[in-house]
C-alpha cells in the first residue's frame, strides 16, 4: 500500500462493521465520565453503531487490564479502549499505578493481538486532566477505529 492510499484510508474512518469495548475507571469519575462521553460521541461520529459499543466500569486504573483481558478473551471486539485518570499525589503510588496499568494494557494488546487505545491520563494535577479529558477521549476513539481497520487487512 502506498503512503497516499494509507493516508486516504485513515481520513475516511468507517467503523460501521466494528464492535468496540471500553473499560472506564471510576476513580476520578468527574474526569473519566468526560473522557467516556467524548470517546463514545466520537465512536458514533465514526459510524460505530451505538449497540456495538460496550462500556464496563471498574474501580480504578489498576483494574482496567483485568477487564480488558476478559473482553479480549471473549473475541467479541475489533478493538478496546482504556479510560482512566491518575493524578500525581505526594507519594510513589502515582508511579506504581501509572506504570502497572500502562504495562498491563500493552500486555493484553500484544497477547491477544487486539488493538487497545490507552487513554489513561497521567497528569501532575487536576487542571491538566480537565484540559485533556475531551481531546484524549476523542483521540482514543479514533485510534481504536483506525487500528481495527488497519489490522483487518492482515486477517
Amino acid at each position: 500500500m502506498s503512503k497516499s492510499e494509507n493516508a486516504s484510508t485513515l481520513t475516511q474512518l468507517d467503523g460501521t462493521r466494528l464492535r468496540i469495548g471500553i473499560v472506564q475507571s471510576q476513580f476520578n469519575s468527574h474526569i473519566t465520565d468526560a473522557l467516556s462521553q467524548a470517546c463514545i460521541s466520537e465512536l458514533i461520529n465514526l459510524q460505530v453503531p451505538e449497540k456495538k459499543i460496550q462500556l464496563l466500569h471498574v474501580p480504578g486504573a489498576l483494574e482496567i487490564p483485568m477487564a480488558l483481558q476478559a473482553m479480549a478473551r471473549s473475541r467479541s471486539f475489533n478493538a478496546l479502549i482504556a479510560l482512566g485518570c491518575i493524578i500525581r499525589g505526594e507519594t510513589y503510588h502515582f508511579e506504581l499505578v501509572a506504570n502497572e496499568s500502562g504495562a498491563g494494557v500493552t500486555r493484553i494488546a500484544l497477547d491477544h493481538h487486539l488493538p487497545i487505545a490507552n487513554a489513561i491520563l497521567t497528569t501532575e494535577n487536576e487542571a491538566q486532566a480537565i484540559a485533556r479529558q475531551t481531546d484524549k477521549g476523542r483521540d482514543a476513539a479514533r485510534v481504536a477505529v483506525e487500528m481495527a481497520i488497519l489490522l483487518e487487512k492482515f486477517t
